[in-house]
This record gives structure tokens, C-alpha cells and sequence, in this order.
């Protein structure tokens, strides 16, 4: 008698023997869906390679980039929910969470559009959360404070009631709200519209791809960028309802445009020769007093 015998797991599997129902033969079912034993010859592939900048500590860091991105969502989502709290209660102390969430916003736009528009500089200084230096932090910790104390000390103060347009709503404030969003549209849409032309830094060489913006906001406005940042932030000391650093902010943000408009013009003109000169004459800077 034949001894039956279990094919071991290596060898190749034997097709299905089937009984004919009319005999006493048997069959082959050559139709037998079940796949014949393959060697396998895929290869696992490498990991695609990564820029060393994004790792922890890097220019692009990814890790950096996220968490400056959930800090700034956060300030923004509390700062503007404790501004409408605030509000509802009628404390004029609005005015401090308004502000951070003003900034809040500012800051990811700043990253947001350069990372849109302007991909190749997405790096975490284009938050500009530190590349401007300390006097900037400073700036915006000196009007919270102004802001903070004159609502306790001064709160009847002539410069903070100028007058209301509206009930709840002072000409002062309306009129720094007005500049904050006509700031930060223009601004915004300046850095759209120039794309890869823009830069947060004063470029002293000329890229192969650098070209002479002057279509959209840039046929009004030179340096658009500049006008917006120059009245979104008189905007904000109007809607703190602060003196000291509405003319402080006012004094250091034109010298700071001044010097630097002038400075940037230079290079401007030795990139783009004539057809700078030109734009020049047709277009404006719109903060008073520089040309």
C-alpha cells in the first residue's frame, strides 16, 4: 500500500486532486485559485534623503517651525477669546489681549505667506519673533504697560476720550483699528504679490531670479511692506490708547524705514539701473516725510 506523504512548507504546492463522481478515477484541478509559492524579489528602498535643516536646532526646523506655529495659535485662539470676555464686561483692559492677539496674528502671517509664496526662505526667523532684537520685544512689553497703567492710575485721562462715534466705541479706537487692518491687508498682500522677489533682509546682491516688482499694490506703493508695518503699529498704540509710545513707536519706526528705505533704494538702483529711477518717480512710500 502507498504511504501517504505531507509535502513539506518548501516545497512547491501540488494542484488539487479531485474524484470523478462516475468512476472510480480521480482528476487534476489545474483551475485551482490558489497562488503557487513566489520568492520574493522586491527590495526595500532607502528613506528619501532629508535637509539637514530641518532636523531639531536647524535654520527650517520642523520641530521648531510646529511649535512656534501651536504657540502663536494658542496666544491667538485665548488672547481672543479674553479680549471678547473683557469686552462683554466693559473694562477698557480689553485693549491688552486685543494686542497680543494682534501680534499673535502678524507673527504667523509673517511665516504663513513666506511659506506660501516665498517657500525657498520658510525658515523659522521668518516669524520674526526674534531676528528683530530685544528693542522690539521691548517696544511691545512698553505699550502693554502703558496701557496697564494708565487704565488704573489714569482712567479718566483727556487723551484716552476723544470722543465716541458710537456708543462703546471711541474715535481713537476706531481710528486705530481702521490703520491696524489697512496695515496688515497691505502687508500682507505686498509679500503675495512679490512672491520670490521678497525678502525680510536687504539684499545687496542680485539674484539671477530677482525682477523689479511693480504690478498690483507695488504700482501705488514702492515698499509696501513698509507702509504696512509703519500704521499697523501707530494702529495699535491708538487702540492701547497710549501717548508715550504712540509718539515713541512714531519716532523709532520712521527712523528705522528712513534709514533702510535709503539704504535698499541704493542697492535697488544698482540692480534695476534706469527702470528703478523711474518707478521711483510714479510711486510713493506713504509714510510721511520720506520720499
Amino acid at each position: 500500500m502507498a504511504q501517504n506523504t505531507v509535502p513539506s512548507s518548501s516545497a512547491t504546492p501540488l494542484d488539487p486532486i479531485i474524484p470523478n463522481s462516475n468512476s472510480n478515477s480521480f482528476s487534476i484541478d489545474r483551475t485551482s485559485s490558489r497562488p503557487a509559492a513566489t520568492m520574493s524579489t522586491s527590495t526595500s528602498k532607502p528613506p528619501p534623503p532629508l535637509d539637514s535643516s530641518n532636523y531639531p536646532n536647524g535654520k527650517k526646523s520642523l520641530a521648531g517651525i510646529s511649535l512656534r506655529a501651536f504657540l502663536l495659535g494658542t496666544t491667538l485662539g485665548l488672547s481672543s477669546s479674553l479680549t471678547i470676555v473683557l469686552r462683554f464686561l466693559e473694562t477698557p483692559l480689553w485693549r491688552i489681549p486685543f494686542f497680543l492677539a494682534s501680534l499673535a496674528l502678524f507673527h504667523f502671517l509673517e511665516y504663513y505667506v513666506t511659506a506660501a509664496y516665498n517657500t525657498r526662505y520658510a525658515n523659522i526667523s521668518a516669524f520674526l519673533l526674534s531676528s528683530n532684537g530685544w528693542a522690539y520685544n521691548v517696544a511691545h512689553i512698553s505699550a502693554a504697560l502703558e496701557c496697564l497703567l494708565a487704565q488704573h492710575f489714569w482712567p479718566t485721562a483727556g487723551y484716552l476720550n476723544w470722543g465716541a462715534i458710537a456708543p462703546g466705541l471711541k474715535i481713537q479706537v476706531a481710528l486705530g483699528l481702521v490703520l491696524m487692518i489697512i496695515g496688515q491687508v497691505v502687508r500682507t498682500l505686498a509679500m503675495v504679490q512679490a512672491g520670490s522677489n521678497f525678502n525680510h533682509t536687504v539684499q545687496v546682491e542680485r539674484k539671477e531670479d530677482h525682477r523689479l516688482v511693480t504690478h498690483g499694490i507695488y504700482s501705488v506703493l514702492r515698499h509696501p511692506s513698509y507702509f504696512g508695518f509703519f500704521w499697523w503699529g501707530l494702529g495699535t498704540q491708538l487702540v492701547l490708547g497710549n501717548v508715550v509710545c504712540f509718539m515713541g513707536y512714531t519716532l523709532v519706526l520712521w527712523r528705522f524705514f528712513s534709514s533702510r528705505i535709503f539704504r535698499e533704494e541704493k542697492f535697488l538702483i544698482a540692480f534695476f539701473g534706469d527702470d528703478y529711477v523711474e518707478y521711483k518717480k510714479r510711486s510713493w512710500v506713504g509714510i510721511p516725510g520720506i520720499h
